[in-house]
């Protein structure tokens, strides 16, 4: 009888194979004719416009067609490094690739549109004449919407991506992320900022809260709460901007939005360190290459609530020339109910980006540890680090391969003891129209976990509420973002 039981669950399984194949093959040939069809419709577009650019017209299209990282400037505030629209300009949320508005966009992290981004570029540059200077505020509003289809080959009764924050739903269409904005900058002309962001959908459920400590009053509704703060350029030296609310995290070299990232999912190091803080910070340039922005914000995570006790933590982003940025964040507080300053958690993030035209090479290493106040006192590490590298191809074909590693020694921060080895391969195609841009990526991750606790969900449950678990994961992600901002 158990012999019989097993033949019948391996071919099962083969069946299953098959399907999931099946639906691989007849997904990427879809892929592949709606991108071919959009590639003929955008260059027979293209022919229509021959007149010359010249001056700024001119540089602004070098931008797009060259500039692929997270911050065409210097100075990089926040981990929302990309523009709303997504496209290719500097980077995610303040400062990333020229053609985007994410945290990340075509870059990862944090792009022209932060409030503490823009103050900087006001100081740092002059204005060409004082009637092309406008009086009145510019406000910005504008939405996206971020669909995916993972395909993982272990098929996974319970269709879950296993100890992740974002895009953690496998084998069927989600809806990750969809929200909508209104932005106003401070500045000198108007030196109050608004920042407000809705979103809502499958990623909502998961990020921000912790795996150790309770949530925070009101989390159902703070966690359709984006960045929504306010800010001020006070009139101190070269400029003090202040900021308070929910903020894009300083930690971090990717956003929470993929569209502003250089590739769907998200890296390890990204998922089990704060997307976004609730609190205030304070940035000023100290220097034409050089920002520094301090912070006193809730909690490591802003959706918990472990105790009373805020964290507190600084940044120094350096440009050292146009093409190299050097970023160091750190930030310590208590993350248990001990509040006591030997149990407190410290993280430190170290990134390193360099662009060409073409190309973008970033290296993060994040460490971040803390004593738990249990028997024995045992001290808690985690390590993670990635090495991006990012081709811009043309204005809208790009490709990415991450390789990354991730260590939770003792399953502090996603409850399995486990070190994680990851690569991701990543090929992107961007139709930018008016106000709008829409993105499509192909991309296929391998994550390997080893440990006492490691392992993927992996087949059909092995007892009830129990599915098996492997070393090993393929992911095959169809991801679908478009995007708009006036």
């Amino acid at each position: 009888m158990n012999l019989i039981v097993v033949r019948s669950k391996q071919v099962f399984f083969r069946r299953d194979t098959l399907e999931l194949i099946c639906r691989a093959a007849v997904g990427l040939a879809l892929f592949v004719l709606v991108i071919t069809a959009l590639a003929i419709k955008g260059r027979a577009q293209q022919t229509i416009f021959t007149i010359p650019r010249t001056g700024a017209v001119k540089e602004t299209v070098e931008l797009d067609l060259g500039t692929t990282s997270k911050t065409d400037y210097a100075i990089i505030p926040t981990r929302d490094r990309a523009s709303p629209n997504g496209q290719a300009n500097a980077n995610n949320g303040s400062g990333t690739p020229a053609d985007e508005e994410r945290g990340t966009p075509d870059s990862p992290g944090a792009r022209a549109d932060g409030a503490l981004l823009d103050s900087a570029i006001a100081q740092e540059t002059p204005s060409p004449a004082p009637q092309e200077q406008t009086s009145q505020p510019k406000w910005h509003y504008g939405g996206f919407v971020d669909v995916a289809y993972l395909l993982d080959f272990n098929h996974p009764a319970n269709e879950i991506f296993r100890s992740r924050g974002t895009a953690w739903h496998v084998d069927k269409v989600q809806l990750n992320m969809a929200g909508i904005y209104l932005r106003k900058k401070a500045d000198e002309k108007s030196r109050w900022g608004v920042e407000l962001t809705g979103q809502m959908g499958k990623d909502v459920e998961v990020f921000g809260f912790s795996a150790t400590a309770p949530n925070i009053a009101g989390f159902k509704f703070l966690r359709h709460l984006g960045p929504t703060n306010v800010s001020y350029l006070a009139p101190v030296g070269k400029g003090l901007t202040i900021q308070a609310g929910i903020f894009a995290s300083l930690i971090g070299y990717d956003s929470l939005y993929a569209k502003d990232n250089f590739e769907y999912t998200r890296p390890w190091g990204a998922d089990f360190t704060p997307y976004f803080m609730m609190g205030a910070n304070a940035s000023y340039p100290l220097s034409k290459k050089l920002t520094g922005t301090g912070f006193v914000v809730n909690g490591y995570w802003h959706l918990a609530r472990a105790n009373s006790v805020p964290s507190w933590g600084g940044q120094l982003a350096y440009a050292a020339n146009p093409r190299v940025t050097v970023k160091e964040t750190v930030m310590f507080g208590p993350h248990q109910a001990n509040t006591s300053f030997q149990y407190w958690r410290s993280l430190s993030d170290t990134i390193i980006e360099r662009k060409t035209d073409r190309l973008t090479f970033a290296f993060e290493y994040i460490y971040s540890g803390e004593t738990v106040a249990a028997p024995g006192n045992p001290r808690a590490l985690m390590m993670s680090s990635q090495l991006p590298i990012h081709w811009a191809i043309d204005k809208r074909w790009s490709a990415t391969v991450r390789p990354e590693v991730f260590w939770d020694r003792d399953g502090r921060w996603t409850l399995a003891r486990q070190t994680v080895k990851a690569i991701t391969s990543t090929l992107e195609y961007r139709i930018p129209y008016e106000k709008t841009t829409a993105i499509f990526r192909l991309e296929h991750r391998f994550d390997d976990s080893r440990g006492p606790d490691g392992g993927f969900f992996r087949g059909a449950e092995v007892q009830p509420g129990v599915v098996a678990l492997t070393p090993n994961q393929h992911l095959l992600t169809f991801g679908l973002m478009f995007s708009f901002d006036h």
